[in-house]
């Protein structure tokens, strides 16, 4: 073990942190589908699942990274044109899904049945820890790449997807408590999934070398989203206090 492995194990555990949000705040989300007295559980174990198969994903990358980076096929008709890989396919699905699952769930909150129903809205512990699993996946690609772009040392990643994913384990349950105990708060979240879908889309995009219409798919960079979340959550801020103050105006009354 030298000073330059641990170096580059710290690196690896901050990057870990730095590209874990997204999926902490989707872990949180998808959790809360869940029978309130399994919720801690879901999260444990699907994350739990989600270190072994990013373990495996990282040494089978290793081992076949061609594969994953090799053209499977093209499309130039059109507006459309593309050349796609495994990689860019994997991203495109998940920015798809997550995209489907925070516009449905947004929908269902405007929804006057949610007051009342809310318990119809429970999904299977199997098909929660599923979800969570895949997406945790699709995620690891970029923490990965990245690992292997700094070292070639396989206990050194292996090291920091495993100290990564306990982290992971304890702030979920944090987030998750902070989600139930404040649910206005979860519209932003679900916005915050939003964008996180339009990211890897644009990532899968820019990966595919898509272009619509002439112009090519560039990928929204880690600056730009973390901007845009600030902005969202600022408007948020600003918007819950001036709602308190309207409130409290009308209760003063003329």
């Amino acid at each position: 073990m030298t000073l330059d492995n641990l170096v580059t194990l710290g690196m690896l555990v901050l990057l870990q942190a730095v590209l874990g949000f997204d999926n902490l705040l989707y872990i949180s989300l998808e959790s809360k589908r869940a029978p309130a007295d399994k919720q801690a559980m879901v999260r444990k174990l699907g994350i739990g699942l989600a270190i072994l198969l990013r373990i495996a994903l990282l040494f089978a990358l290793l081992s076949v990274i061609q594969t994953f980076q090799k053209p499977w096929f093209s499309i130039h008709t059109g507006p459309l044109a593309g050349e796609f890989n495994l990689h860019s396919l994997v991203v495109l699905a998940g920015g798809v899904f997550i995209m489907y699952t925070a516009t449905k769930e947004i929908f269902h909150m405007m929804s006057l049945e949610e007051l009342d129903h809310e318990e119809k809205q429970q999904k299977s512990v199997g098909s929660i820890i599923f979800w969570i699993v895949m997406m945790n996946l699709v995620f690891s690609f970029d923490s990965i790449l990245s690992a292997m772009a700094l070292t070639e040392v396989f206990w050194v990643m292996a090291t920091a997807i495993v100290i990564g994913g306990i982290l992971m384990i304890w702030l979920a349950d944090h987030v998750a408590t902070f989600l139930q105990r404040n649910r206005m708060y979860e519209v932003l979240g679900l916005f915050i999934l939003f964008i996180v879908g339009i990211m890897l889309l644009s990532e899968g995009g820019h990966l595919a070398h898509l272009s619509l219409f002439g112009s090519e798919v560039t990928q929204m960079s880690k600056a730009t989203f973390y901007f845009v979340i600030a902005v969202l959550v600022l408007v948020d801020v600003v918007q819950g206090r001036y709602q308190k103050k309207l409130m409290k105006l009308k209760q003063a009354g003329p």
